[in-house]
């Protein structure tokens, strides 16, 4: 299943004019949303600086306008489920790695609430940590990259695949998709390292 086309029923255009996702048509049963490269790059732009989730506060909207150098998302399913706790502590500890490959700041973004991801962040780095966790509430961010998939039967709605996404300024480097989100294979932390 390719990030670009994840089923053959779906007709509808990847992004509307204002960059906002959509839904694919009512005979798609994945109920997926789709991307290209470009219009992943697209989305990205138009995200940073139309605001791509929350941070701490529910009321308050990160952009990432201005962002500069090297920054890595990591996509994740879901907080507090197994293969993402597993995950994101490699990120957590590899940290000075990723800094001294030139990395300003590692985002981990998932379709949750900011309290669900505050929390998760705090179980998962009680000491701190300089990762931030960033809340895609609705999934805007993360599905007009194309990288929603159908999670209801397990997860009750569309989440984020499994992904990592590096950018340099305001462009896209890297994509990393897992094939299934439920595995963690290719992006692992120590799988991205050697990207960069």
């Amino acid at each position: 299943m390719s990030v670009a086309s994840l089923s053959p029923s779906c007709s509808t255009p990847s992004l509307r004019n204002d960059l906002s996702p959509r839904l694919c048509d009512p005979g798609c049963s994945l109920h997926c949303y789709h991307s290209s490269q470009r219009s992943r790059s697209e989305a990205w732009l138009y995200y940073t600086h139309h605001g791509a989730g929350k941070g701490r506060q529910p009321e308050k909207t990160i952009t990432f306008e201005g962002i500069t150098g090297k920054n890595i998302f990591v996509g994740v399913p879901g907080a507090f489920t197994g293969t993402c706790s597993a995950q994101v502590p490699g990120f957590i500890k590899a940290y000075e790695k990723f800094k001294e490959k030139g990395v300003n700041n590692i985002y981990v973004v998932g379709v949750n609430d900011v309290f669900v991801m505050k929390a998760w962040k705090e179980q998962l780095a009680s000491a701190g940590t300089p990762v931030h966790f960033i809340a895609d509430d609705k999934g805007a961010f993360i599905g007009a990259m194309g990288l929603l998939f159908d999670a209801s039967p397990l997860l009750g709605a569309p989440r984020s695949k499994r992904f990592v996404v590096i950018t340099e300024g305001p462009t896209v480097k890297h994509v990393v998709v897992e094939p299934n989100p439920g595995e963690l294979t290719i992006c692992a932390a120590d799988k991205v390292l050697p990207l960069l």
